[in-house]
C-alpha cells in the first residue's frame, strides 16, 4: 500500500507512483484540485475544484465530488488508464475505442495520492432479503401460524406468481405475500390481487356474490412483514386478512 500526501509542484513524484500503481494493478485514488472533461458520444467540462479521482484495476473511472453517491463523470470497466506530466501538471486520462472515448482529468495541486493492491470482497451475500424470509417460514411454518403447511413458493396466478402458498390447519386455501421491510397499503393490495386470483381459479364467489372486493373465508390472505403501517392495518382488517409480524433473519 502506498499513501503519499503529495507536495512535489512539479507532479513528477505522483505520476512516478501511478505509473508503478498501474503496472501492480492496484486500486489507485487521487485528491485534489482538478479541472474534468469528457469526448466521446457527447463533451462535457468541468471547473476547476477539489475532487476525488478512483481508478480501479479493471479500468473503471469514477470522479467523484463532495456530494451524492454517484460520480460525476466516468469511464467503465475495460479504459486504459495513463498518466502523464504536461505543463508541470499531472495528467490522468482513461480511454476507450468501443464507443471512442475519454476522460481527462487534470491537476493543479494534488493533496493526497493513494494506491492499494486490493483482493477478495467481490461475491455479495446478502441478508435480510425476502428469500431469508421464505426460507425461515418453509423450515418453520408455525412462524405463520400454527398448523399453516406450506405448499409451493412461486405459484403462478393471473396476478403474477404467490410468494407461498399453503393450506391452514382446518385445510383453507392461504395466500402469504412476503415483505422484508415496513409496508404501506400497496402491499395489501398486492396481497388482495392474489387472493382474488386464487379465489377466481378455484371458482370460488366473494361472500357477497361479488368477485373483486371482499374475500370470502375459503381463500385467506397473510402478509408477512416485519411491520405495516396504521393504513395497511386498517386496509387488513377491511379485507380480512392478517398480519405477522416477522424479520428475515432471527435476532440473534
Amino acid at each position: 500500500m502506498t499513501v503519499t500526501s503529495v507536495h512535489d509542484p512539479s507532479h513528477r513524484e505522483a505520476l512516478w507512483e501511478l505509473e508503478d500503481a498501474f503496472k501492480r494493478g492496484d486500486l489507485i485514488s487521487v485528491f485534489g484540485r482538478c479541472t474534468v472533461s469528457y469526448e466521446g458520444r457527447a463533451a462535457s467540462d468541468l471547473g476547476a475544484g477539489d475532487r476525488l479521482l478512483v481508478l480501479k484495476p479493471d479500468g473503471a473511472a469514477l470522479v467523484h465530488t463532495d456530494e451524492g453517491r454517484q460520480p460525476v463523470n466516468w469511464q467503465p470497466p475495460g479504459s486504459e488508464h495513463r498518466a502523464a506530466v504536461r505543463e508541470g501538471r499531472l495528467r490522468v486520462r482513461s480511454t476507450r475505442s468501443n464507443p471512442d472515448e475519454t476522460l481527462t482529468v487534470r491537476f493543479a495541486a494534488i493533496d493526497q495520492l493513494s494506491a492499494m493492491a486490493v483482493t477478495g470482497g467481490r461475491d455479495l451475500t446478502l441478508h435480510g432479503s425476502e428469500e431469508d424470509l421464505r426460507t425461515r417460514i418453509l423450515e418453520r411454518p408455525d412462524l405463520v401460524e400454527p398448523g399453516f403447511d406450506p405448499r409451493e413458493t412461486e405459484r403462478p396466478s393471473s396476478a403474477g406468481p404467490m410468494d407461498v402458498f399453503g393450506v391452514d390447519a382446518d385445510g383453507t386455501p392461504v395466500v402469504v405475500e412476503l415483505k422484508r421491510r415496513r409496508v404501506g397499503p400497496d402491499a395489501v393490495g398486492q396481497l388482495a390481487r392474489y387472493v382474488r386470483a386464487l379465489r377466481e381459479e378455484l371458482g370460488i364467489e366473494a361472500n357477497d356474490g361479488e368477485t373483486d372486493d371482499a374475500d370470502s373465508p375459503e381463500v385467506r390472505g397473510i402478509l408477512v412483514a416485519p411491520s405495516v403501517t396504521d393504513r395497511a392495518a386498517e386496509r387488513l382488517a377491511e379485507r380480512g386478512f392478517d398480519h405477522v409480524a416477522l424479520e428475515p433473519t432471527p435476532e440473534e
